[in-house]
């Protein structure tokens, strides 16, 4: 084993390592050997990229050793990009104590040699096709489409959290109405490749004739409907990220403004049931895609793997960190984490499921049934964005609901 360069011992009261994040931290690394790495300062991938094009036979990643950043650490592998790689060796990340125990052995010239026994199956296709899958009504006016989306795809695992409930949420709406004869056409639309920057609601939009384009008036979208540490998330383009709580994207008042009728509808359920509610932006959702065509779109979100806020628990219950809840933190839960193959039907709450898809399945019927659909206008050349109303939480009428 050899210890590559940056690692910061004793650990300071903040992070401060980038152990492996630069090519130079190798200088002199001998091919063959195990790269022991310490986190901190770049992503996972790019200091096994760099232990990988040092000789290194594997790597092991120790936690940092600041306050909160002790435990098995563990995480994605991506690229300096955000781009998922998968490696040609063996990887393993391990805790503080492991990590500094055997960088003690590097250091006094002892045979530290941990046993590491892996079997990496993986294949990558860069130019692999994905489907969508598309079903139409069969009434309606079809020049007011309302189209009513999750995903497929997920992440790491079974995916039975993100996205298998938001997919059969619409599936059981979609079996609810199906002797029903809207107003407006109803399109219920499985996505694929959400995870790997929205790749199935792009090309479908992107594809669409102008005149096909013209006859979508709405979009709904179900991205994760049975979190067990849940937030009550409603889509609203003026909302915050769920995971950076910053509006990252603003939208011009023309997509803003339609989009605030199916958020109401969302909210005014809520409501009705006693629950509180938060606004997320689209950003990250397929229905980012329909509101940067000029699509008014809303939707519904529970929450996900990391970043559930003490706000969040004072209006949701539940803890802070993993909106899973197994492993208090933001590094440790099952929808994100590849070493965690957990996102199965244990990490889903099925009562949150149900409210949750009668929220959405109100959105969907009141949609369905409208007179005239709140399409956008043109935006005007000049228009400005929409400023967010409520920067972390908000509602219809108040900064919390």
């Amino acid at each position: 084993m050899q210890a590559a360069g940056g690692i910061v011992i004793p650990p300071t009261p903040t992070p401060s390592s980038s152990s492996g994040c630069a090519a130079t931290d190798f200088t002199g690394f001998v091919p063959g050997h195990i790269a022991l790495i310490q986190r901190g300062g770049c992503s996972y991938g790019v200091k096994v990229l760099n232990a990988q094009a040092a000789g290194a036979a594997a790597v092991i990643v120790f936690n940092e050793g600041n306050p909160g950043r002790t435990g098995v650490v563990n995480g994605s592998l991506v690229d300096a990009d955000g781009n998922r790689i998968v490696p040609k060796i063996p990887v393993a990340f391990t805790s503080f104590a492991t990590g500094s125990d055997l960088l003690n052995q590097v250091n006094a010239g002892g045979s530290a040699v941990p046993t590491m026994t892996v079997d990496v199956q993986a294949t990558i296709n860069p130019n692999a096709d994905d489907y969508n899958l598309i079903a139409d009504s069969k009434y309606g006016d079809p020049n007011q489409t309302v189209v009513v989306d999750a995903h497929l795809d997920a992440i790491y695992g079974a995916g039975m959290l993100d996205n298998a409930s938001g997919s059969t949420t619409i599936l059981n709406i979609a079996q609810l109405l199906h002797k029903v004869k809207p107003h407006n056409k109803l399109r219920f639309i499985w996505f694929g490749g959400e995870e790997l920057g929205l790749l199935g609601s792009s090309f479908y939009v992107n594809n669409l004739s102008a005149a096909d384009r013209a006859k979508i008036g709405y979009d709904l979208d179900a991205d994760v409907t049975s979190t067990p540490n849940y937030d009550v998330g409603v889509l609203d383009p003026a909302g915050v990220d769920l995971f950076g709580r910053t509006v990252s994207t603003q939208f011009p008042p023309n997509v803003y403004k339609p989009s605030q009728v199916a958020r109401d509808l969302g909210i005014n359920y809520f409501n009705s049931i006693g629950k509180k509610n938060i606004l997320f932006s689209p950003v990250g959702t397929d229905a980012f895609t329909f509101n940067q065509a000029g699509i008014p779109a809303s939707g519904v979100l529970t929450g996900q793997d990391c970043c559930k806020l003490d706000s969040d628990v004072a209006l949701f219950g539940g803890t802070t960190g993993n909106f899973e809840g197994k492993v208090p933190g933001t590094d440790g839960g099952c929808v994100d984490n590849p070493f965690r193959w957990c996102d199965n039907l244990s990490n889903n709450d099925f009562a949150v499921m149900e409210f949750m898809s009668r929220g959405f399945g109100n959105m969907v019927i009141n949609m369905a049934m409208a007179d005239h659909l709140p399409t956008a206008a043109p935006a005007a050349p000049d228009a400005a964005p929409r400023p967010n109303p409520h920067p972390t939480t908000g509602s219809k009428n108040a900064p919390t609901s």
